[in-house]
């Protein structure tokens, strides 16, 4: 440790949070390191080779950590090099090449790559995510493999370092006059044979070393024939990759089928036609999407139980109609259930979507049943598919198991994750049999372990099964022309270590005593609920979606949605992570989760780490003195109803700088934020002072602490609008709370009292809808409420909350004919648990072209942004999207955001203070006067109206 922070400019960590986060990937496995370095350049790559080939310790390289074959965990040194190694990619265009650094994620080389019309072929699920490093290490493939070929077929040269301490540059036949150079071709000429006989025999036979690219018929590429090394050679410090040309124009035809063996057969027949892809995916995943995502339940999809997915490219409308008439064509004659050509990009992507998740979603069936990785890779030569895949579910049958079906069928590829014990000694002794007969299975049809995965842990073992002494010797004998000393990744593929050692599994106890939250989904246990993070790292995408903000501020492993899971396990295992819910590494990896929810709907197993870190909380603090922000915010709802009694006295007050400056520091409040002002106007006194109208359907308005608080002109504008939809609006109770401050602060057992009460009065009041206008409120009710309270009746509650968008939609409001702009903030927690479909509904009902902010969280986020520490991650997550639309707002756009919290960032940061949607509604069909009075200002309302003048009725 001391010798490594001596020669590197980079961190290095040895600290257990740290080991505890690197001990695992995306892969069953679990193998704890000693440090991990995050190397800033190659120099610092090659000072750590030099210390630990000097001391004996071997060095894991990772790179996303995505990798499901426990290729990226090691008992020494893990070398991260995606934090720092990152830099952006040199694109020549006229060579149609990239010069890249390892850490790069792929869709970064995409975007550079992509004014210039071109792109990278290979192109694996985890593009937004992925390392050209890691890439190159496993040799990922991807949905376009078909077309454009695996990384290997688009790699020109490398820059590797080499265990005795040397740089080498990999290339082609032109670079084969270095000392290693002969060695690998001296090595070819004593394996020539062999390796034509037993190697590169189809396109995704990867499993062990690519010698093939040696022979003078693939190229003598000895760059080639490292790719997919599983980082057992040496280290990659920078890649020369070849670039494709990108489609003008694409088009997706999806064939529907009897069952995946029946497109397996067919699936060979559609690679003569140039097709970029030939995909599959099965019902059961399908219909796991569905169950995770709204947006998932409306997948265009024909008729059938399994659907290969055809994308075809070309430069211009005809050459689409061409392929897609050729594509469906071919599936009628292969006897296709049903066809469908999407051109719609938005729909297209949709589709995309199921098959990008099925990593994720593979590992969790509808009910609740534990899938894992293993066997997740196989493939064989394409026209034995088929055959395979009907063998290979009796195999599954006799062992008593099942699983998801999907991948790359054009290739012969197949990705599957099955449902074996490996909680329990037994269940993974039977996990042992079952891969060895799979070995013997894929050997039988000439086919191989992994596809594009790599052999690593999981299968490294079982290449003595596929190949035969020889091959296994070339393969050794390889390994040792660049690491005769064992230094790097040892146990995988070369003395591979038993497939059943180190399983992650035997570290991932049940946890079931004195929770806080009830876990409905996973059995009442936290263990299991921690167990749906598989690694696959969906949480560390950099763009797209909202998950994870503070991962995108920070770029820690700890602060992404995956570290916090599996610190969390680890502190359940107790083995690294020692002094259990006390942990301070675990503490501080959840400061800075903002609770926004999006994991719970973005990450394809619906890891929920807004829930698991109020479970923390509240685990942390029992029976403790607790941050003083936990007073300050997590009481909030009765501070403010104590407020509310004097409002202007209270702003008075809060207005003098040393009573800010007092509160603040007493609050735990950072001195950067401004308190906002109270309303002065009371909006329950305007209420009863409205002309209320008597009939229609009755609904509830739910109005929480925020909105009575600070925005009653959204209250406001929700009655006159529920009205003049032909509701009969009434009001919540009193005291109606849905508790998300006592949640978010952990401070469950209060939650639970005060969500019970707000449930017996909701209950007691008709069966009719509950509007709720702020959407943190309303996914309290609607989402927590069935995690923390064992009672019917708070089902039957949570059915009944809308969002008022949901009960306007439909309902004919007279709009003005004049189309308006708009740009629509979406608060985090509706966009991971209600989605923002009526909104958009309601937008084109009223004529607003709305746009979205689509991208991240405001960065408040409750009591977050307020907290002393957090400030600068909440202006960074802020800036992200947030602010950014707030500053290109044109002067006649509308600014929408139904969150308070939203609305409060923006108004502090940006100097704009959005409408709330129910104003911004509002202000489509009321007079100008009328539209003025409703909306009003919080701190000042205008004196009501005369009851004779026009639209009084409303304010009365």
């Amino acid at each position: 440790m001391r010798s490594l922070q001596a020669t590197v400019r980079g961190e290095v960590r040895d600290d257990d949070g740290t080991r505890a986060l690197y001990a695992t990937d995306a892969s069953n496995h679990r193998v704890v390191p000693r440090c991990v370095v995050f190397p800033r350049d190659a120099a610092d790559v090659l000072a750590v080779v030099g210390t630990c080939a000097e001391d004996g310790v071997p060095i894991t390289t990772r790179g996303a950590g995505t990798n499901c074959a426990g290729n990226a965990v090691g008992p020494g040194v893990v070398l991260d090099l995606s934090r720092h190694m990152t830099g952006p990619p040199a694109v020549d265009a006229a060579s149609r090449t990239a010069t890249v650094q390892p850490g790069l994620v792929l869709d970064r080389l995409q975007d550079a790559a992509a004014p210039h019309g071109l792109m990278f072929g290979a192109d694996p699920s985890t593009h937004s995510r992925c390392t050209l490093g890691g890439m190159i290490g496993t040799n990922a493939c991807g949905s376009h493999s078909v077309a454009w070929g695996t990384t290997a077929d688009n790699v020109e040269s490398l820059d590797v370092v080499t265990s005795d301490g040397q740089t080498v540059t990999l290339g082609g036949p032109h670079a084969v006059d270095t000392p290693l150079a002969k060695r690998l071709l001296e090595l070819r000429e004593r394996h020539l044979g062999t390796i034509r006989t037993d190697l590169g025999q189809f396109g995704r036979q990867l499993s062990g070393y690519g010698l093939h690219h040696l022979t003078p018929e693939h190229g003598t590429h000895l760059a080639r024939s490292f790719v997919g090394s599983e980082g057992t050679c040496g280290i990659v410090t920078r890649a020369t990759v070849r670039l494709q040309d990108r489609p003008q124009r694409r088009a997706l035809v999806v064939a529907g089928f009897a069952d995946e063996v029946h497109a397996a057969t067919a699936a060979p027949r559609f690679v003569p036609l140039g097709v970029l892809t030939v995909e599959a995916i099965d019902r059961e995943l399908v219909l796991t999407a569905a169950s995770r995502r709204a947006e998932n339940r409306a997948v265009p999809l024909p008729a059938g139980d399994a659907w290969l997915l055809l994308e075809v490219g070309a430069d211009d409308e005809d050459g689409i109609r061409e392929a897609t008439t050729a594509a469906m064509r071919v599936a009628r004659e292969v006897g296709a259930r049903g066809t469908r050509v999407l051109l719609d990009s938005a729909q297209q992507r949709a589709v995309w979507a199921v098959r990008e998740q099925g990593a994720g979603l593979a590992s969790r069936s509808l009910d609740g049943t534990e899938f894992w990785p293993g066997w997740e890779d196989a493939a064989v030569p394409p026209e034995r598919l088929g055959e395979y895949l009907e063998q290979f579910r009796q195999l599954m049958a006799s062992h008593d198991r099942r699983g998801m079906i999907y991948g790359h069928f054009g290739e012969g590829c197949v990705h599957v994750r099955i449902d074996h014990d490996l909680l329990t000694p037994g269940g993974r002794a039977s996990f042992r049999r079952f891969q060895e007969e799979a070995a013997e299975l894929v050997a039988a049809h000439g086919g191989s372990l992994s596809g594009e995965h790599g052999d690593g842990r999981a299968r490294s073992e079982l290449l003595s099964t596929l190949y035969g002494a020889k091959v296994l010797e070339a393969f050794r004998q390889y390994k040792g022309v660049f690491d005769a000393e064992n230094l790097f990744n040892p146990g995988v593929l070369v003395d591979p270590d038993p497939l059943d050692s180190h399983l992650r599994a035997a570290h991932l106890p049940s946890v079931t005593s004195n929770l806080g939250f009830l876990y409905p989904a996973d059995d009442g246990d936290f263990g299991k609920a921690l167990r749906r993070c598989t690694g696959v790292g969906a949480c560390r995408k950099t763009a797209g979606g909202g998950m994870c903000p503070s991962y995108r501020a920070t770029s820690e492993e700890q602060h992404s949605t995956r570290g916090r899971a599996r610190l969390l396990a680890e502190m359940a295992d107790g083995e690294v992570i020692t002094d259990g819910w006390r942990s301070a590494a675990v503490a501080e990896a959840l400061d800075l989760c903002l609770s926004c929810k999006a994991c719970s709907s973005e990450c394809p197993v619906g890891v929920d780490m807004a829930t698991y870190k109020a479970e923390f909380l509240h685990q942390r603090f029992r029976g403790r003195v607790r941050p003083r922000t936990h007073y300050s915010m997590g009481w909030l709802p009765l501070l403010l109803a104590a407020a509310r009694l004097t409002p202007r006295i209270g702003n008075r007050v809060l207005r003098a700088p040393v009573v800010q400056r007092v509160a603040k520091r007493l609050g735990g409040i950072d001195e950067r934020r401004e308190l906002p002002v109270l309303a002065e106007q009371s909006f329950r006194r305007w209420f009863r002072r409205h002309n209320r109208q008597q009939d229609g359907d009755p609904v509830i308005l739910w109005i929480d602490c925020f909105t009575s608080s600070f925005s009653p002109s959204a209250a406001r504008a929700a009655t006159l609008l529920l009205e003049r939809a032909g509701y009969r609006v009434l009001l919540a109770p009193r005291g109606t709370c849905c508790g998300i401050t006592w949640i978010s602060t952990g401070q469950l057992d209060v939650a639970r009292r005060v969500l019970s009460r707000s449930v017996r009065l909701l209950g007691t009041l008709p069966e009719v809808p509950i509007v709720s206008l702020e959407p943190s409120c309303a996914t309290a009710v609607r989402h927590d409420s069935r995690q923390l309270l064992d009672e019917p009746e708070a089902d039957r509650v949570a059915g009944r909350v809308r969002t008022l968008a949901e009960a306007l939609v439909g309902r004919g409001l007279p709009f003005s004919r004049e189309p308006v702009r708009a740009v629509n903030q979406i608060h985090c927690h509706q966009r991971a648990t209600v989605g923002a479909a009526a909104d958009r509904r309601l937008a084109v009902e009223a004529r607003i072209e709305m746009a979205e902010v689509a991208e991240g969280c405001c960065g408040l986020a409750g009591n977050f942004g307020f907290e002393q520490g957090h400030y600068d991650v909440s202006v960074a997550c802020a800036e992200e999207a947030l602010l950014p639309a707030a500053r290109q707002l044109r002067p006649d756009d509308v600014f929408v955001a139904d969150g308070f919290s939203c609305r409060l960032q923006s108004e502090q940061l940006a100097g704009r203070r959005p409408l709330h949607l129910a104003e911004a509604i509002l202000d489509r069909i009321a007079p100008t006067e009328f539209r003025e009075q409703s909306r009003g200002s919080n701190a000042n309302p205008p004196s009501p109206p005369d009851p004779a003048q026009p639209g009084a009725r409303a304010e009365q």
